[in-house]
Formats: structure tokens, C-alpha cells, sequence
């Protein structure tokens, strides 16, 4: 173990840049790019190790922890407004198309308008509300309705108009 430490003690540019792309694998594989501190984190080690092979830092712990911090926060500072502005300020437009869209089934409670119903398909709890341009307020138990709109964990349904001559279902 002393020998180990020793390496380290003699190699620290070497350590800084090891250390650096240990924590951006950690961010990529693990978390997928979505705690951006651990990226600013490995691009300052990856930097306070860097200089230090160049000799513009002593190999020292000091110098090593204080660079890892200063760099990190110059990072940080310069690469925050832009990373920022590729994620967009705009929330994506709701996606209107859905398998689950003219999906028929029956409800087996009253739905209201404020008081939306519930049904169990495919292993999850979908909270079933009366579509809004369906024109009505309320949806008796044993109707057959029809998903008119997909949100998450949202059915939007309408009644199912029974054709002239058709059998009940």
C-alpha cells in the first residue's frame, strides 16, 4: 500500500488526469450526462493535471487540490451559458400521436369532469378524464369510450357513438 501512495505522491500530473477521466466515465456511463457538475469536476482535474505535467503547477497535494479547484470553477464559469443555451429554453410540443389513440374499452365508474375515473391496462394506472372537446361533463358507468389524447399516466376519452343497427358490446 505504501508503495501505491509513493507512486502517487511522485505522479500527481499523472494522477489529476487519471482522476479526471475516472469522473467523466463515472457521468457518462452512470448518470448520462445529466449532473453536469461531474463534468465540470473532470475537465478541472483533467486540467490541474495537464498543467502540471507542463510544470506550470508543482506536483504537490496542495497544488493539486487548489488547482483542481480554481479550475474547476473557471470551467464551470465558461462553459455554463453555453451549455445552457443548447438545452433550449422552449419545453418540447406535447406529441399528439399514440398507439393508445382509438383505444376502446368500457369505464366501470361515473366520470366527471372534475372527477376523473381510473382503469388498469397493460400493468399501469391510467387516470381517465373526459376529453375537453368532447362537449360533455360527465361519462356514465358501462359506457364505451374511445382514448381520444395521451398524456403520462392520462387517458383523454370521448363516448363511443353506437351506430344505427349495431350490437351492444
Amino acid at each position: 500500500m505504501d508503495m501505491i501512495i509513493d507512486y502517487i505522491n511522485r505522479h500527481q500530473g499523472e494522477f489529476w488526469i487519471a482522476f479526471g477521466f475516472t469522473v467523466l466515465a463515472v457521468e457518462v456511463l452512470f448518470f448520462a450526462m445529466t449532473t453536469i457538475v461531474l463534468i465540470f469536476a473532470g475537465l478541472g482535474a483533467l486540467a490541474t493535471g495537464l498543467m502540471m505535467l507542463a510544470g506550470l503547477l508543482p506536483e504537490t497535494w496542495l497544488a493539486g487540490i487548489s488547482g483542481f479547484g480554481i479550475n474547476s470553477a473557471i470551467i464551470t464559469m465558461s462553459l455554463w451559458k453555453p451549455l445552457r443555451h443548447l438545452q433550449g429554453k422552449r419545453a418540447p410540443k406535447p406529441d399528439k400521436s399514440s398507439d393508445f389513440i382509438g383505444l376502446e374499452f368500457v369505464v366501470e365508474q361515473d366520470i366527471r369532469l372534475r372527477a376523473p375515473g381510473k382503469l388498469r391496462y397493460s400493468g399501469v394506472d391510467w387516470r381517465i378524464e373526459i376529453d375537453p372537446e368532447a362537449g360533455i361533463g360527465e361519462i356514465p358507468a358501462g359506457q364505451r369510450v374511445m382514448v381520444s389524447a395521451v398524456e403520462v399516466g392520462v387517458f383523454r376519452v370521448r363516448p363511443v357513438m353506437k351506430e344505427a343497427g349495431a350490437s351492444p358490446c
